[in-house]
Protein backbone atom coordinates (compact mmCIF):
# COMPACT_ATOMS: atom_id res chain seq x y z
CA UNK A 1 0.00 0.00 0.00
CA UNK A 2 1.52 2.95 -1.29
CA UNK A 3 2.38 5.59 1.58
CA UNK A 4 0.49 9.22 1.49
CA UNK A 5 2.73 11.89 2.82
CA UNK A 6 0.17 14.64 2.97
CA UNK A 7 -2.30 12.62 4.78
CA UNK A 8 0.61 11.22 6.79
CA UNK A 9 2.16 14.79 7.20
CA UNK A 10 -0.75 16.70 8.14
CA UNK A 11 -0.63 20.45 7.88
CA UNK A 12 2.86 20.52 9.11
CA UNK A 13 4.20 21.18 6.12
CA UNK A 14 2.16 23.88 5.05
CA UNK A 15 2.85 25.53 8.33
CA UNK A 16 6.36 25.37 8.25
CA UNK A 17 6.42 26.92 4.25
CA UNK A 18 4.01 30.29 5.83
CA UNK A 19 6.03 30.24 9.01
CA UNK A 20 9.01 30.86 6.18
CA UNK A 21 7.21 33.14 4.43
CA UNK A 22 6.43 35.17 7.27
CA UNK A 23 9.81 35.05 8.86
CA UNK A 24 11.45 36.37 5.95
CA UNK A 25 8.98 39.25 6.37
CA UNK A 26 9.86 40.16 9.71
CA UNK A 27 13.20 40.21 9.35
CA UNK A 28 12.55 42.84 6.53
CA UNK A 29 10.68 44.71 8.79
CA UNK A 30 13.90 44.92 11.09
CA UNK A 31 15.90 45.67 8.25
CA UNK A 32 13.91 48.07 7.01
CA UNK A 33 13.86 49.82 10.28
CA UNK A 34 15.06 52.75 9.65
CA UNK A 35 13.74 53.24 5.67
CA UNK A 36 11.89 56.02 5.08
CA UNK A 37 8.16 55.81 4.29
CA UNK A 38 8.22 51.66 4.87
CA UNK A 39 5.44 50.08 5.67
CA UNK A 40 5.75 46.92 8.26
CA UNK A 41 4.06 44.23 6.46
CA UNK A 42 3.21 40.87 8.09
CA UNK A 43 0.82 37.69 7.49
CA UNK A 44 -1.96 36.38 9.16
CA UNK A 45 -1.27 32.82 9.09
CA UNK A 46 -3.94 31.08 10.54
CA UNK A 47 -5.88 32.72 7.27
CA UNK A 48 -2.47 31.90 5.30
CA UNK A 49 -3.01 28.31 6.99
CA UNK A 50 -6.65 27.95 5.90
CA UNK A 51 -5.91 28.75 2.10
CA UNK A 52 -3.25 26.69 2.01
CA UNK A 53 -5.28 23.31 3.32
CA UNK A 54 -8.11 24.15 1.41
CA UNK A 55 -6.31 24.48 -1.96
CA UNK A 56 -6.57 28.56 -2.60
CA UNK A 57 -4.69 30.55 -3.81
CA UNK A 58 -4.73 34.19 -3.45
CA UNK A 59 -2.46 34.88 -6.39
CA UNK A 60 -5.13 33.81 -9.23
CA UNK A 61 -2.79 32.05 -11.24
CA UNK A 62 -3.78 31.15 -14.43
CA UNK A 63 -2.39 28.90 -17.25
CA UNK A 64 -2.94 31.31 -20.91
CA UNK A 65 -0.74 28.93 -22.71
CA UNK A 66 -1.70 25.14 -23.21
CA UNK A 67 2.76 24.75 -22.17
CA UNK A 68 2.29 26.31 -19.38
CA UNK A 69 2.27 24.02 -15.87
CA UNK A 70 -0.80 24.54 -13.82
CA UNK A 71 -0.91 25.12 -10.71
CA UNK A 72 -1.74 22.54 -7.73
CA UNK A 73 -3.61 23.48 -5.12
CA UNK A 74 -1.39 25.52 -2.05
CA UNK A 75 2.03 24.67 -3.35
CA UNK A 76 2.27 27.76 -5.27
CA UNK A 77 -0.82 30.25 -3.15
CA UNK A 78 1.29 32.95 -1.88
CA UNK A 79 -0.31 34.20 1.88
CA UNK A 80 -2.09 37.77 1.66
CA UNK A 81 -0.09 40.21 2.68
CA UNK A 82 -1.27 42.94 5.70
CA UNK A 83 0.04 46.12 6.67
CA UNK A 84 0.80 46.94 10.08
CA UNK A 85 -0.70 50.14 11.79
CA UNK A 86 1.72 51.93 13.99
CA UNK A 87 1.35 53.04 17.55
CA UNK A 88 3.01 55.89 17.05
CA UNK A 89 3.39 57.91 14.15
CA UNK A 90 7.10 58.39 13.00
CA UNK A 91 7.94 61.91 11.26
CA UNK A 92 9.33 59.80 8.47
CA UNK A 93 6.13 57.41 7.84
CA UNK A 94 8.00 54.40 8.94
CA UNK A 95 5.82 52.06 10.30
CA UNK A 96 8.07 49.27 12.12
CA UNK A 97 8.55 49.32 15.50
CA UNK A 98 11.80 47.33 16.57
CA UNK A 99 10.39 45.51 19.47
CA UNK A 100 7.20 44.30 18.22
CA UNK A 101 9.46 43.50 15.13
CA UNK A 102 11.77 41.24 17.41
CA UNK A 103 8.45 39.62 19.52
CA UNK A 104 7.04 38.75 16.51
CA UNK A 105 9.67 37.39 15.17
CA UNK A 106 10.72 35.20 17.88
CA UNK A 107 6.93 33.88 18.64
CA UNK A 108 7.10 32.52 14.71
CA UNK A 109 10.63 31.25 15.58
CA UNK A 110 9.23 29.10 18.71
CA UNK A 111 6.52 28.08 16.35
CA UNK A 112 8.59 27.01 13.53
CA UNK A 113 10.57 24.71 15.51
CA UNK A 114 7.56 23.15 17.04
CA UNK A 115 6.16 22.34 13.69
CA UNK A 116 9.69 21.41 12.78
CA UNK A 117 9.43 18.55 16.21
CA UNK A 118 6.06 17.61 14.30
CA UNK A 119 7.55 16.65 11.84
CA UNK A 120 10.08 15.17 12.80
CA UNK A 121 7.96 12.73 15.33
CA UNK A 122 5.85 12.26 12.06
CA UNK A 123 9.04 10.59 10.18
CA UNK A 124 10.24 9.05 13.20
CA UNK A 125 6.82 6.92 13.13
CA UNK A 126 6.50 6.32 9.43
CA UNK A 127 10.01 4.97 9.54
CA UNK A 128 9.15 2.59 12.68
CA UNK A 129 5.97 1.97 10.66
CA UNK A 130 8.05 0.75 7.18
CA UNK A 131 10.94 -1.14 9.43
CA UNK A 132 7.98 -3.17 11.30
CA UNK A 133 8.84 -1.95 15.25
Amino acid sequence: MPINFDSALGIHADALRIRSQRAEMLASNMANADTPNYKARDIDFQSALKMATSGQSSAGIKTTHHNHLATSGGQFASPEVQYRTSMQDSLDGNTVDEQIEQAQFMQNAVQYQASLNFLSARFKGITRALKGE
